[in-house]
Order: C-alpha cells, then structure tokens, then sequence
C-alpha cells in the first residue's frame, strides 16, 4: 500500500518515501518527482483518513475517488472543474455522491477532489481502495498505547 499524503500549503501530492527522526521524505506526484523533507510543522494528512460529508455517514475518500472512476471509466475528469459554474460543478459531482451535505461541502473541495483524482490517474493509481483504503492500524485511534 503507497501512502499518499496532502501537505497544507503545498499544491498537489506527494508519495511518502521513507520517515526520519525528525522529518518525513515525500516525493511529488507531478513531473518534476521532487523529493523533500515534511516536518512536524507542516500539515501532513493522508488522503486514507479524509471523508466527505454527506446528509448520513462520512464516505472515505477512496470511495468518492472510486465513484468518480467508474464515472470516468479510469480516464481524466471529463468537466473542468477551472472553468466551470457553480451549478455544473455541484451536478457533477452530484452524479459522483448524490448525498452530499451541499452546506458543508464547498466548491474549492470539490475542485480540489478532482485535481487530486487527476493527478492520481495521471500517475496510473486508479484502484483506489487499494491504494488509499486504510489498513487495520494505520489510524492513530486503532493503536494502542503499551
């Protein structure tokens, strides 16, 4: 399983590569594949632990990604989502999560959802549960302290 982490302030993501003491090394998931250092300052959030609100349970990331795939057929976003009106980009993704929580889900979730579904097609990741579905234990709540 590749850990696929958003960092806050950062554009993009990046593939967790190796952990230091200090620090976490990542790589970007663009063209330029560049390494570098993410520390406990900065942000860091695994794409494993984000949900999307909707009018009943959370749904996890990997199943709105998943939807958005099988809508797609593994291909790019069709909609551009930079270009786009308000309304198209709820349609949208109405079609992809039709519970969504309209009061609580913001246009800029949505384009960002895209522009990482994008990236995340773009460097061939399209099982999605495989790769973002976390494991027993990856979450801080499933360990226990000794």
């Amino acid at each position: 399983m590749e850990t696929i982490l958003s960092i806050a302030g950062k554009p993009g993501l990046y593939k967790l590569v190796s952990r230091g003491k200090v620090n976490l090394i990542v790589e970007a998931l663009d063209d330029t594949r560049k390494r570098m250092p993410a520390f406990a300052s900065d942000r860091v959030t695994s794409l494993a632990d984000i949900a999307m609100y909707t009018d009943a349970d959370d749904i996890p990331l990997w199943q709105v990604l998943k939807n958005l795939g099988e809508k797609e057929q593994g291909k790019a976003s069709s909609l551009n989502y930079k270009k786009c009106s308000t309304k198209e980009l709820r349609a949208y993704f109405a079609e992809i999560l039709p519970n969504y929580d309209e009061d609580r889900v913001h246009d800029s979730d949505i384009k960002k959802l895209l522009q990482w579904y994008n990236l995340l097609v773009k460097n061939g990741i399209t099982d999605f549960e495989a790769t973002l579905a976390p494991d027993a234990g990856d979450h801080i709540d499933d360990r226990k302290e000794e």
